[in-house]
């Protein structure tokens, strides 16, 4: 008994309980996020082979889910009598086996694909919405979370900073899968390692769903006893408040500039690999060379976040993101300049520069 208590307070000496289990579950994601977004463009267009009608279909209902699925859920969460989805820990706690398994939909065919076979157009629908919606459902819970563990600056800078490590630690799953599987080229070890990651995730949000504690759940029965329940928001009140914010010129700047880096993020993390195939010759860039730079791709924005706090104190937020688009814009410039024959700057240039602004900007702006 007196070793535990030793080892308990050794262990909230060196670990903050409640930011490690809040940032478990950003390391979970983390690493099968990295992993699906790289890989899935490649693995349906290169070995299922799937049209090119299919997967512009796919990618429209995929767009026209992922806009709906985000007030959907949260309006569930708010609003839900049922505890799974009201209380932030328990969404985490029964959504993570479910945003685990619908990862592993994409790596394992429902049949062998012939070319331009229509049920991989099926498959890669299905597959876009399930992950997307349990991406959401399990990040949205996570995301209140955050709001609800601590209403002190210091704590919630404490959870900022775990989930800043975790989420660097779970960007290197692109890195160890790009070198156990050859750059998905051995797809046995490729599914093999998709499976490891999806256990690994789920475990590390399950860790959150049973040890992370907001501090409104033990007010909710009392509330629910002592008084009745507030009435919910009326239909003019809530588009009022929608107005004010739509209608705010830094919220509409944001949201643009957003939207952009966005486009940019996805862009670089989907069609990366394919480019880079297709404009470095192999001889020039080996398998194990571009495991790296790939794997270096997500690494890099992360600890370059950790490692510019004093810069960002210095200068602020807006003038380093401005700096960080003119680094795109002039990259860019010196590509075209240069031509397709510079195999290394253009590595560089599209392996790194590009994807480590773009990454960092949107992980510094969050």
């Amino acid at each position: 008994m007196f070793k535990s208590n030793i080892r308990l307070s050794i262990m909230r000496h060196f670990a903050n309980p409640a930011a490690l289990a809040y940032s478990m579950t950003t390391l979970g994601a983390g690493m099968m996020n990295s992993i699906f977004s790289f890989y899935y463009v490649k693995l349906f267009l290169n070995k299922y082979k799937i049209s090119e009608t299919a997967f512009h279909q796919s990618q429209v209902v995929f767009m026209i889910w992922n806009a709906l699925n985000d007030p959907l859920f949260g309006y569930l969460q708010d609003n839900s009598r049922m505890e799974c989805c009201s209380r932030r820990r328990l969404s985490i706690l029964y959504g993570a086996p479910l945003y685990c398994l619908s990862f592993l939909l994409a790596w394992f065919p429902w049949r062998t694909y012939e070319p331009e076979d229509w049920l991989s157009g099926v498959h890669l629908m299905v597959t876009l919405c399930a992950f997307d919606g349990m991406l959401t459902f399990v990040l949205l819970a996570q995301c209140a979370l955050f709001a609800e563990i601590s209403g002190h600056h210091q704590n919630r800078l404490r959870l900022i900073k775990y989930s800043q490590v975790a989420s660097l630690v779970g960007s290197s799953s692109v890195l160890f899968c790009g070198l156990v599987s050859g750059n998905m080229d051995n797809f046995a070890a490729f599914q093999g390692f998709s499976v490891v990651v999806a256990i690994l995730a789920c475990v590390c949000m399950l860790y959150t769903g049973f040890n992370s504690e907001s501090r409104f759940d033990s007010k909710a029965s009392e509330e629910d006893s002592q008084s009745p329940q507030k009435p919910p928001l009326s239909v003019s009140s809530v588009m009022s408040m929608t107005w004010q914010i739509i209608t705010n010129r830094d919220f509409q700047l944001f949201v643009i500039m957003n939207f952009f880096q966005v486009f940019m993020v996805a862009f670089c993390n989907n069609f990366t690999m394919i480019f880079a195939e297709h404009l470095i010759p192999q001889d020039v860039l080996p398998s194990l060379a571009k495991s790296v730079m790939y794997g270096a791709g997500f690494i890099c924005p992360q600890l370059l976040v950790l490692c510019s706090q004093n810069l960002l104190h210095k200068f602020g937020y807006y003038r380093l993101i401005l700096i960080t688009f003119y680094v795109e814009a002039g990259s860019a410039v010196i590509m075209l300049l240069l031509g397709p024959g510079n195999y290394y700057f253009l590595a560089f240039t599209m392996l790194f520069l590009l994807p480590i602004n773009a990454k960092t900007v949107k992980t510094a702006v969050f």
